[in-house]
């Protein structure tokens, strides 16, 4: 059963996103579906949600939503310049207006050089783009809920136009 505040931050974000007449798609990689999972349990999301990819694979990350083959190879797809081409790419992949996107590492252990918990979403609007980087505290689960969070927090900072660069993530180390 989903966490009541978390369907309120998603029923948040998708009003926001319906107020402005656009469209939403999700690209996930950490957090392996739980994000669209969590926009899809509001009731009437489908007005705006046109689907997710997953893309927990990193060659995926370039297949599917056109994530630079060089930009794996220098940074890995553990990188904030990876989580903004990725919603930059499901946004165009699926004819969106809006894009988000997820990745990082949920733990236990690390990948390719970087600590569990560490966390990059990313947000691509037609007006906007943001970045958002943390180290998250907490175990795998508590990551990819964290992450979830932060990432329908950041969406709604820019679909309503109150992004605020010094606004408050998730809990972090």
């Amino acid at each position: 059963m989903p966490d009541p505040a978390g369907a309120g931050s998603a029923a948040e974000a998708l009003r926001a996103l319906r107020e402005r007449g656009w469209t939403l798609a999700v690209a996930e990689s950490l957090t392996g579906g739980l994000l669209s999972a969590r926009i899809v349990d509001v009731p009437g999301a489908s007005l705006v949600h046109r689907g997710a990819v997953v893309a927990y694979a990193t060659e995926l990350k370039a297949t599917l939503l056109g994530v630079p083959d060089g930009l794996l190879a220098r940074r890995g797809p553990v990188d904030p310049d990876v989580a903004l081409r990725m919603a930059a790419g499901v946004r165009e992949r699926l004819g969106a207006d809006v894009g988000v996107a997820t990745t990082g590492v949920a733990g236990p252990d690390e990948q390719d050089g970087k600590p569990p918990g560490t966390v990059h979403v990313a947000v691509v609007t037609p007006d906007a783009q943001a970045v958002r980087s943390w180290h998250l505290v907490g175990d795998r689960a508590m990551v990819r809920e964290r992450t979830v969070e932060a990432a329908l927090r950041l969406l709604r900072e820019l679909a309503d136009g109150s992004g605020d660069e010094r606004a408050g993530g998730p809990d972090t180390a």
